[in-house]
């Protein structure tokens, strides 16, 4: 069955989305990662299997049927990883996953390191559990957003803790090299940190890039790292709320479940597990027709941007469905470049100040909807700058 990328802006605004409903009706939303398409099929009928049967009771699951061995088919064919689904944890979303870890495997005043800027609930994970937040700058090379490894070793003191990795790297679009994630790798065993990888957005990778999972780097840096992933973002079901924390060993998840009691965390329910293992299981070739659109959706963006309004600087993604857009260059008279789209454009980015509160004349672009209103989004932003 096609996949649906020409969805109608009035079709998207007749659902019950955040996306389309948190500005006023003239505004086009281009924020949340959120994609404007159809699920893929298999998710569509273990949804509507579980209607027809109405399944709404305490399900029963043991052996295939749980999400956790899902998960090491996923790891298994996407990667050529083996994983343990006893080292596995269910979880409502990924944010819980990142207080969970933070929570369990530091304590207040403690150090953890993150790429800056970065997906806010990280930030908000760190700083409300009243741990220090040590941020390592992603550096424009002109060409690419990199860290610097001899600059993340210099933010390790003697409580430093954790590693917080976003990788693919939320919002620039990064995937990080097998180089750069050695230094952490080797950081964190020199300094024994342990690190929490979100890797999310890994399926949402363009070619010439690969993404490489943190544990496959060997057993002694998987003994000390706990992924986060799910499969929401790449098969557009985050209302279904269903994650997984990997344990990279025994060790370490006895660790975590001495601080954090299992009934501490929120289960999935039956809906989320059903649309994940189905996504996980069967939605490859949904995939595999998504990607090239978003594909040239990414190159469009670029190549618009640089055509038409040049002082918009931004790098082409090598992963996700998210462009971080650099507007320092339109030195704009308003305090910062989200309001400025969002009055004159009537377009809804994400505020590049909650990435990072110096990243005022940032926005970030998601460009995950069809070609006519990424091709009206794009239009009005030059309507706007050229109108100043």
């Amino acid at each position: 069955m096609p996949i649906e990328f020409e969805l109608s802006e009035a079709f998207l605004r007749s659902r019950r989305s955040n996306k389309w409903h948190l500005h006023p009706s003239g505004v086009i939303p281009a924020f949340v990662a959120d994609m404007d398409f159809a699920v893929a099929e298999p998710v569509q009928a273990a949804i509507a299997r579980l209607v027809a049967g109405k399944e709404y009771g305490y399900p029963r699951r043991e052996g295939d049927s749980t999400v956790n061995a899902a998960y090491v088919r996923y790891m298994r064919r996407r990667f050529g990883i083996e994983t343990e689904a006893a080292l596995a944890q269910p979880i409502n979303d990924l944010v819980q996953g990142t207080f969970a870890a933070i929570l369990a495997f530091s304590e207040p005043g403690d150090g953890v390191i993150l790429h800056v800027p970065n997906y806010p609930p990280f930030r908000e994970a760190i700083t409300t559990t009243e741990r220090r937040l040590l941020p390592l700058p992603m550096h424009d090379t002109g060409t690419r957003h990199v860290f610097d490894a001899d600059e993340m070793r210099r933010l390790v003191d003697a409580r430093t803790r954790i590693i917080l990795l976003c990788n693919p790297q939320n919002p620039t679009g990064r995937v990080f090299s097998r180089e750069e994630l050695q230094s952490i790798a080797q950081l964190a065993l020199e300094r024994d940190l342990i690190v929490v990888s979100d890797e999310i957005h890994c399926d949402l990778v363009y070619p010439g890039r690969a993404h490489i999972p943190f544990i496959s780097l060997g057993a002694d840096v998987a003994a000390r790292t706990i992924t986060l992933n799910s499969a929401t973002k790449s098969y557009n079901i985050p209302g279904l709320r269903c994650a997984l924390m990997h344990f990279g060993s025994a060790e370490l998840l006895a660790r975590f479940q001495r601080r954090i009691l299992p009934r501490l965390l929120s289960q999935p329910g039956v809906a989320g597990v059903d649309a994940t293992i189905a996504a996980w299981d069967e939605g490859q070739p949904w995939l595999d027709a998504v990607l090239p659109h978003l594909d040239k959706a990414r190159h469009h963006v670029i190549d618009v941007l640089a055509a038409e309004i040049p002082e918009i600087r931004c790098h082409l993604p090598e992963a996700t469905y998210l462009a971080w857009l650099d507007c320092r260059a339109l030195a704009l008279q308003v305090p910062s470049a989200f309001e400025f789209f969002l009055d004159k454009a009537k377009i809804g980015f994400s505020a590049g100040e909650t990435f990072e509160p110096t990243a005022t004349q940032f926005v970030r672009m998601n460009f995950a909807t069809s070609r006519t209103i990424l091709d009206e989004i794009l239009a009005r932003v030059i309507k706007a700058v050229r109108s100043r």
